[in-house]
C-alpha cells in the first residue's frame, strides 16, 4: 500500500499548496488582489486583462443570481429535507380544490447537493482568481510580460490545449457521475422508502440506522444482516469462479485452436465467435428456456432416466432437476452458463496475445529440452499474466456487478424459500447489484439499496486498489525478462 500512501500523502500536499497561495496572495497582495476577493475580475482589470476581468465577474454574478433565485429555495430546507405535505385546499377565491405549497423531499435533496457541488466549484475559481491576481501583480513588479486575451487564447489552443480539451469531459463527468454518487450517499443517511414517498409522504434523515439494519440481524423483521452476509459471500464466490474459470478457459481454447494437431481450427473459432454475435441477452433468455423445470434439458433427462436416478440418490426431490430453481443447483448452472458465454471473449484476447509470444524464448526452450508443459508453465503464463493482470483485475470487479447473467437466468424463475432472505426481498443467487435493482426498482427501498450501492463501491475499491497496488510493485517486466 505504499504507492497509494504516496498518492494520498501527494494531494493533502497539493491541498496545503493550494491554500498556502491563496492566503499568501491576500497577505502580500496589492489593493486590486485585496480587491479581487470581492470582485473576481479586480485583479485583472488592473492589469489590463479586461475579457477576463469581465467573464471572472460575470460569473461571480451568475453564482450570486443562482443562490438567490434557485439555491435559496431548496439548501435551507435541507436540514428537514421539507416539513410541509401536499395536500389539496379549497381556494376560497375559485371555489376549486388546489394543492398546498408543499415541499418534495427528493428535489430538496438533488437541488442542495447541487447547489453544493455549485459554490464548491465556485469557491474554487475565487481562490484562484485572487492568486492569479497575485501572479500577475509579481510579473508587473519583475517586468515580465504579462499575457493578452489573444496570447491566453493561443497558449489554450497550444500548450495548454488539455485544458482546453478535457473542460467538457470534466463537466460531464462533476454532473453525471460525481453528483449522482454524492446523491447515493446522502440517500443511504434517510427513511426513503415506500413508506416516505415524496410529496404525499417526505422522508427525513435517519443517520446510521440504515448501516445498522444492514449489519445487524435478528428476528423476523431485522433481517437485512442475514441476507447481505449470504449475497456478499455468493457475490464474491460467483466473481472469482466467473473470472478465473473464463480467464483460463479462454487460454486453454486458444492454444488448441493455434495448435497444429488441431483440424478445421477456423471452424471451430468461426463457432465460439458466433457465441459473441449474438446478443447476450437473447443467448441467456434461450438457455433459460432450456434449462427451465419443463424445459427440453429437463424432458431429455427424464426419458433417459438421469432425473430418476438422481431421484433415487436423494440429489433432488422433485420430478424435475431444479437446474435454475433451487440453491446449489442454481450456483452451479450460473457459472457453467457464464463460462459458455465467457471464453470466446478471453479465447479471442488470448489469441491475439499468443501470436506476440517471444519467439527467441520459445526457441530457446526447445533447444534446452523443454516440454511443451513446461514451455506453457515457463514462458506462456507468465508472460500472459504479465499482459493481461490488469484486465483480469478489471474483469473481476465487472463480474462483481456482472448484472445481465444473473438477473436475465433467475428473474421470474428462482423463488427463495428461506423467510429471512424473503424479508430482505434478497434470494439466494443475487448478486449485490440485482439485490440492489429489485430493492428499487420492485419494493422502493430506496434507502438500503444506497446503503448496498455503498457497499458495492467499498468492495470494487478496495480489491482495485490492494490488486493494482501489487501488480505495480516491483519490476514485474524486468523479472519476467
Amino acid at each position: 500500500m505504499k504507492n497509494a500512501g504516496s498518492a494520498v500523502a501527494g494531494f493533502f500536499a497539493a491541498i496545503g499548496h493550494f491554500f498556502g497561495d491563496f492566503f499568501t496572495a491576500i497577505a502580500k497582495g496589492d489593493w486590486a488582489v485585496k480587491l479581487t476577493l470581492l470582485i473576481w475580475g479586480a485583479g485583472y482589470a488592473r492589469r489590463k486583462q479586461y475579457v477576463k476581468a469581465i467573464v471572472l465577474t460575470a460569473l461571480e454574478v451568475g453564482v450570486i443570481c443562482f443562490s438567490v433565485f434557485f439555491a435559496s429555495q431548496y439548501v435551507p430546507k435541507f436540514g428537514t429535507l421539507g416539513t410541509v405535505v401536499m395536500e389539496q385546499q379549497l381556494n376560497m377565491q375559485t371555489l376549486k380544490m388546489e394543492f398546498n405549497d408543499y415541499d418534495h423531499s427528493f428535489l430538496i435533496l438533488l437541488f442542495s447537493l447541487f447547489s453544493f457541488v455549485v459554490w464548491l466549484i465556485a469557491a474554487v475559481v475565487w481562490i484562484r482568481s485572487v492568486t492569479g491576481a497575485y501572479r500577475l501583480q509579481l510579473d508587473a513588479e519583475a517586468g515580465r510580460h504579462i499575457n493578452t486575451f489573444k496570447d491566453d487564447v493561443h497558449d489554450y489552443l497550444g500548450d495548454k490545449f488539455y485544458v482546453t480539451l478535457l473542460t467538457l469531459p470534466i463537466i460531464g463527468i462533476v454532473v453525471f457521475t460525481v453528483i449522482p454518487i454524492l446523491l447515493l450517499i446522502f440517500v443511504a443517511f434517510t427513511n426513503y422508502d415506500q413508506q416516505h414517498m415524496p410529496p404525499s409522504a417526505l422522508f427525513t434523515w435517519v443517520g446510521f440506522t440504515n448501516f445498522k439494519s444492514l449489519f445487524s440481524s435478528g428476528g423476523m423483521t431485522v433481517t437485512f444482516g442475514y441476507a447481505f452476509v449470504r449475497v456478499l459471500g455468493w457475490t464474491l464466490v460467483w466473481a472469482f469462479f466467473a473470472t478465473f474459470t473464463t480467464y483460463f478457459g479462454g487460454i486453454l481454447m486458444s492454444l488448441l485452436l493455434n495448435s497444429k494437431k488441431t483440424r478445421a481450427p477456423r471452424l471451430w473459432r468461426t463457432l465460439l465467435v458466433i457465441t459473441i454475435a449474438v446478443p447476450q441477452f437473447v443467448s441467456l433468455l434461450l438457455v433459460r428456456n432450456f434449462f427451465s423445470n419443463g424445459g427440453i434439458v429437463n424432458t431429455i433427462c427424464a426419458r433417459i432416466g438421469l432425473t430418476g436416478w438422481l431421484r433415487s440418490m436423494g440429489l433432488i426431490s422433485t420430478s424435475y432437476i431444479p437446474f435454475l430453481t433451487a440453491p446449489g443447483w442454481a450456483h452451479v448452472m450460473i457459472i457453467l452458463i457464464n463460462i459458455w458465454i465467457g471464453v470466446p471473449y478471453q479465447m479471442l484476447i488470448a489469441t491475439g496475445i499468443l501470436m506476440n509470444l517471444p519467439a527467441d524464448q520459445l526457441e530457446s526452450a526447445r533447444v534446452d529440452g523443454a516440454n511443451k508443459f513446461q514451455t506453457f508453465r515457463y514462458i506462456t503464463m507468465p508472460y500472459m499474466l504479465q499482459v493481461t493482470a490488469p484486465t483480469l483485475v478489471t474483469d473481476f470487479v465487472k463480474n462483481i456487478n456482472n448484472f445481465n447473467v444473473i438477473y436475465l437466468l433467475t428473474d421470474g424463475v428462482y423463488t427463495t424459500t428461506n423467510q429471512l432472505m424473503a424479508n430482505s426481498q434478497a434470494k439466494e443467487v443475487d448478486l449485490l447489484v440485482t439485490w440492489l435493482f429489485n430493492l428499487t426498482q420492485n419494493y422502493y427501498n430506496y434507502k438500503m439499496a444506497a446503503v448496498i450501492g455503498i457497499m458495492v463501491f467499498i468492495v470494487c475499491a478496495v480489491f482495485t486498489l490492494v490488486a493494482f497496488n501489487f501488480l505495480i510493485r516491483g519490476d514485474k517486466e524486468g523479472v519476467y525478462q
